[in-house]
């Protein structure tokens, strides 16, 4: 009899963490189902209630996001961070993971650093060309750094970096979602030419 897999998963505060979390999730139970998966996240944020949803349980970090400009939720935020790292380091010691995965976003800082500094094979995602505070921080300490684009490369040690792409859920890959019913949905025009333009993360609210 096989050992059960003990993964945890962190990442959040956007869509764009949290959705390529649950797909990796996702994969890794279709390739291990009796893997045990629990995700780490911030508490208030989106992923307290989107990953309960996906079916997965989780645990919240009492942690923000450091502000670029000055502002009093600054102060705050070494207490955050130590209150983190000592939940993380909890979270670790009673789920015995045998892997962390982290997709970005402040809440997996923690807990990438403390998985690290217990020689815990470590994983990060980063699918911008761009990378975030976080991840670039995580970058020194984890073992392993999946990437979507060769443009990121840089600012990763290469012998770290695996190209991967991005992770899709599932349920997106076997949509049966015809043009015709979009276009009957959205109230759009058949005669004409329809754009559409998106935009992860800060990029939404200027679109």
């Amino acid at each position: 009899m096989h050992k059960a897999v003990n993964i945890l998963v962190s990442g959040g505060g956007t869509g764009g963490h949290i959705f390529p979390a649950i797909a990796i999730a996702n994969g890794i139970k279709m390739m291990i189902p009796d893997a045990h998966i629990l995700f780490v996240g911030a508490k208030g944020k989106m992923e307290m209630e989107k990953v309960p949803q996906a079916g997965y349980e989780i645990e919240g970090l009492w942690i923000s996001g450091l502000q670029r400009k000055l502002d009093a939720r600054n102060l705050s935020f070494p207490f955050k961070v130590l209150s983190s790292l000592w939940k993380a380091r909890k979270i670790i010691n009673k789920f015995k993971p045998d892997a962390v995965i982290g997709t970005g976003g402040y809440a997996s800082g923690p807990l990438l650093y403390v998985a690290a500094a217990k020689n815990i094979p470590t994983l990060i995602l980063e699918q911008n060309s761009y990378p975030g505070i976080t991840n670039k921080l995580l970058g020194k300490k984890v073992a392993k750094i999946c990437v979507a684009y060769d443009t990121v490369k840089k600012y990763f040690p290469e012998k770290k970096i695996v190209m991967t792409g991005s992770p899709i859920r599932e349920m997106i890959n076997h949509l049966q979602v015809t043009k015709e019913e979009g276009i009957q949905h959205f109230g759009l025009d058949p005669e004409k030419i329809t754009v559409l333009v998106i935009g992860g993360s800060q990029g939404a609210q200027k679109i």
